[in-house]
């Protein structure tokens, strides 16, 4: 997280009540906050939704912002934790984020895991395989997903993951490990037939193949 963006902030204006500081505020962190709903819950609507009362949250508690963590920290807690509720109102049989780590929340080891390391990097970056890794970090379970996504999408430092989530170090990279496992197992199934697949020569290529001939 950037600690500059941070400090662009007067902590005493928004206490204070400074709109204008708070619009600043929410202008500078409504992309993050959006971004992380998004990726945890998989849908826009829910993700909006979870924007909106995010900076409500923070509007209403910022007189109580001790200034321990960051700003930025802050508010991924209120976003983190919203999400969290949103899937257990909507899916009440997923276990909470409290279960300990010996059986992460009840998940066996994934077993089959395919190695992409050889597709090309348009493969990689393409629109499918973008969308196919969303619906395989939404097959994750509100644990996993949340410390996936705040660390190797947000880019947080296992610190301050921790801090978002009120867990230990060791426990963030127990759950980011098997988080990263259970994605390639998931994502296995879409690269193995992508490897099955022979790859296709630009047409540049077979021209120049056919020249030479």
């Amino acid at each position: 997280m950037n600690s500059k963006q941070d400090e662009a902030f007067s902590l005493e204006a928004l206490k204070a009540g400074d709109r204008a500081e708070y619009a600043r505020l929410v202008e500078a962190y409504y992309p993050m906050i959006y971004r992380l709903a998004l990726k945890m819950l998989n849908n826009p609507q829910d993700a909006e939704d979870i924007l909106q009362e995010t900076f409500l949250k923070a509007l209403r508690g910022i007189r109580n912002f001790d200034g321990r963590s960051s700003l930025s920290t802050w508010l991924y807690r209120i976003a983190t934790n919203e999400a969290l509720m949103h899937l257990r109102r909507q899916k009440p049989e997923m276990i909470s984020t409290d279960e300990p780590l010996e059986n992460e929340e009840g998940q066996q080891e994934p077993l089959q895991i395919v190695d992409w390391c050889c597709l090309p990097e348009r493969e990689l970056m393409s629109a499918e395989a973008q969308h196919y890794l969303d619906q395989a970090i939404d097959r994750l379970t509100p644990g996993l997903r949340a410390v996936f996504v705040l660390r190797d999408i947000e880019g947080l430092s296992t610190q301050e993951t921790g801090e978002v989530l009120n867990l230990s170090e060791t426990a963030v990279k127990t759950r980011l490990s098997r988080a990263r496992l259970h994605l390639r197992e998931y994502l296995s199934a879409y690269f193995g037939e992508k490897l099955a697949k022979p790859v296709e020569k630009p047409a540049s290529q077979l021209a120049e193949g056919k020249r030479m001939e």
